[in-house]
C-alpha cells in the first residue's frame, strides 16, 4: 500500500517523541501498520538542527502544513486551545485526519471536531490526551465495548501524585514537594494547571464523555487541588487507615453525570492508594467486567509519543476511532452524594471542647465514625490542638451547616479542613 503521509507540528517534547519512534521503529510500524509511515512535513516557530527530521521538509508556517497535498494525518504535538483549533478544523475540513495530545482542545472543543470529522470522513483521535502511554481510551471504547461503565476514578495528573507521595514518604510540605517537583522536572515553573486540578479535569471530561457516550463538559466538573493539604492531614489519615490522593472522579446514573476532582482519603488497601509518584492509574467500574485498573506512565516523551503513533497505526490500517455518539447529560452535583468527611479543627486544648463538637455534630444530624483527639496537657493552658473526626455517609449540604456552626464556636480557632472519603465502589 502506498504510504501514509504524515505531517507534524510542534518540535516539543511530545513532537520529538514521536519522530525517535518513528526512526527507531520504521519497519515494526510498516509491519503492524500495513503500511509505512513516512514523515513529510514538520512545522515549529524555530528550528532544531539537532533533531533529525527523517527526511521531512521544515517550515515555521504550522498552516501551509495543514494545507499541503502531500500530508494525510496531521499530527498536533503543541497544546493550548490556539491556533491548535484553527490548524485542526482546517484540517477535517480538508478531510485530513488528525491525531492530537492536546486535552485541553478536546475536553472543550471535542464534540465539535467530532462533528466536522464525521462530516468530512476524516479521523479524530486523541490516546494520547489522557494518562500519557496508558491505553485508557481504546480500553473504554473498544475493551469495553459490551459493558455499561458505571464508574470511573483516576490519578491523572502526575505532578499532584508525586507532591503527595513525597509528602507521605518523605514528611515535606507542600511547598517543599513542589519545589522538588519543579526541579526534577515533573511541575512547570506556574504550577496551578496541575496542583489545582485543572489539568486532571480535562482529562476526566474526556474520560467521562467517552465513558458514557455524553457531550464532553469541562466546564461542568467540580475542581478542587491539593495546596492545602497539609502534613498533619497525611498524618492522620494513614492513622485512621487511609491514604490521600488527588482524584477525579465520574459517576452515571439516571441519565446524570457527576464529575469531580478533588482530594480525597482512599482506603490504604484501594489499589489506587498504591499508585506513587508521577504514575496515572484510572480504575473503572463496569457492569459485566467489572472493576478493572488500567496503570503506567502518565506523561513524558516516548510514553506520550507511543500513544500518538497508535493512534496514527490505527488509520493506517484504515481502522478511524470509534463514532462518537454524544448526547447531553444533566450535571449530578457530587455534594448531593452521600460520602463520609474527614473534618480537621484546631480547638482551644481545655476540658469540654471534644464534647461541645460532637455534640453540635450530633444536633445536625452528621454521625461520627471515628475521632483522634491530642491527649489534653494541663501543664501548658491556652494552647491549641488537633481534633479529627471521620464522619459517617452524608451529604455536603447537610454537612456545610454543621460546619458553619463549628466555625462559630469560641474555641475553634481555625477553618475546618474538609476532606472527602472515597470507598472507590459503585
Amino acid at each position: 500500500m502506498s504510504p501514509l503521509r504524515l505531517g507534524l507540528l510542534g518540535l516539543g517534547t511530545v513532537g520529538q517523541g514521536v519522530i525517535s519512534i518513528l526512526g527507531e521503529h520504521s519497519g515494526l510500524l510498516e509491519e503492524r501498520a500495513g503500511r509505512p509511515l513516512t514523515l513529510t512535513r514538520v512545522a515549529s516557530r524555530s528550528a532544531k538542527p539537532e533533531v533529525d527530521l527523517l527526511g521531512a521538509s521544515f517550515g515555521t508556517d504550522p498552516a501551509a502544513l495543514v494545507q499541503a497535498d502531500d500530508v494525510d494525518v496531521v499530527v498536533e504535538c503543541i497544546g493550548g486551545e490556539q491556533p491548535c483549533l484553527d490548524l485542526l478544523t482546517a484540517a477535517l475540513g480538508r478531510s485530513k485526519s488528525v491525531v492530537t495530545a492536546n486535552k485541553a482542545l478536546i475536553a472543550t472543543h471535542g464534540d465539535a471536531l467530532h462533528q466536522l470529522a464525521s462530516s468530512s470522513g476524516a479521523g479524530l483521535a486523541y490516546e494520547a490526551a489522557v494518562a500519557g502511554g496508558i491505553p485508557i481510551l481504546k480500553a473504554i471504547t473498544e475493551g469495553l465495548v459490551a459493558n455499561r461503565i458505571e464508574w470511573l476514578a483516576g490519578i491523572i495528573n502526575g505532578t499532584s501524585n508525586y507532591i503527595l507521595t513525597a509528602m507521605a514518604e518523605q514528611g515535606q510540605d507542600f511547598s517543599s514537594a513542589l519545589a522538588t517537583a519543579q526541579e526534577l522536572g515533573y511541575a512547570e515553573a506556574d504550577p496551578t494547571f496541575d496542583v489545582e486540578g485543572i489539568d486532571a479535569a480535562h482529562k476526566l471530561a474526556i474520560l467521562a464523555g467517552l465513558a458514557f457516550g455524553r457531550c464532553f463538559d469541562f466546564a461542568g466538573v467540580a475542581t478542587e487541588g491539593i495546596s492545602g493539604i497539609a502534613p498533619i492531614d497525611i498524618e492522620y489519615a494513614a492513622r485512621l487507615g487511609y491514604v490521600i490522593k488527588h482524584l477525579g472522579i465520574a459517576r452515571f446514573a439516571d441519565g446524570a453525570v457527576e464529575t469531580s476532582v478533588h482530594p480525597a482519603l482512599v482506603p490504604e488497601g484501594a489499589p489506587l492508594a498504591q499508585i506513587k509518584g508521577v504514575t496515572n492509574a484510572v480504575q473503572v467500574g463496569a457492569d459485566a467486567l467489572g472493576s478493572t485498573l488500567y496503570t503506567g506512565p502518565g506523561a513524558g516523551m516516548l510514553p506520550t509519543a507511543s500513544a500518538v503513533l497508535a493512534d496514527v497505526v490505527d488509520l493506517a490500517r484504515g481502522a478511524p476511532p470509534p463514532r462518537r455518539l454524544a448526547a447531553a447529560a444533566a450535571p449530578m452535583a457530587a455534594d448531593d452524594r452521600e460520602t463520609p468527611f474527614y473534618l480537621r479543627l484546631q480547638a482551644q486544648d481545655r476540658p469540654g471542647v471534644f464534647a461541645r463538637i460532637t455534640t453540635l455534630l450530633s444536633n445536625a444530624e452528621i454521625n461520627i465514625d471515628a475521632a483522634l483527639q491530642q491527649e489534653h496537657d494541663a501543664s501548658t493552658p491556652g494552647t491549641t490542638v488537633p481534633i479529627v473526626l471521620l464522619t459517617r455517609p452524608t451529604t455536603r449540604p447537610q454537612l456545610q451547616s454543621a460546619l458553619e456552626q463549628l466555625e462559630g464556636l469560641a474555641d475553634q480557632v481555625d477553618d475546618v479542613q474538609v476532606l472527602r472519603v472515597e470507598s472507590l465502589k459503585p
